[in-house]
């Protein structure tokens, strides 16, 4: 069985945006440190490396619709925080920035990771933005990193 897999490897030369969504931004600001610095330790140059800021999750995936169709970068790492609260507003706001990520990411042609926390807490949101539960910026960076391998090896 011959087995086709990514290393996490960067030549330097690939252009990459993080989409933040501002608000939560304790945690979000975590969350794009993580991914960042995953970037850098992965061979990746800080100079091909975009932040783009947005209100919000609900805002990421016309953030990135538009980074899509610009074919600017070749894989874009989506970061953010909804954390629920005492109103359904959590439910909305999450299933949308979900769904909208899916959605612009179907016919992109290049790799994209969705780094956007849902939790129940503030406590489970800081444990997943760098303390107990470990960076899901980094990780969301590390798994662009791969398929971004992956689709080189893909196309060999």
């Amino acid at each position: 069985m011959n087995i086709i897999e990514g290393n996490l490897k960067l030549t330097g030369n690939e252009k990459v945006a993080i989409i933040n969504g501002r608000f939560n931004h304790i945690i979000t600001d975590r969350l794009v440190e993580g991914a960042a610095d995953a970037f850098k330790r992965h061979g990746g140059n800080e100079e091909n490396l975009d932040l783009i800021l947005v209100p919000g999750a609900f805002e990421i995936p016309f953030a990135l619709k538009k980074a899509l169709d610009s074919k600017k970068y070749d894989a874009i790492c989506c970061v953010g925080a909804v954390i629920r609260g005492a109103t359904p507003h959590f439910d909305y706001i999450s299933a949308e920035a979900t769904k909208g990520i899916a959605s612009a990411t179907m016919d992109a042609g290049i790799p994209v990771s969705n780094g956007v926390l849902t939790t129940n807490s503030i406590e489970q949101a800081i444990e997943r933005a760098g303390s107990k539960v470990g960076n899901k910026g980094a990780e969301a960076m590390v798994t662009i990193i791969e398929m971004l391998d992956l689709y080189k090896e893909m196309d060999k």
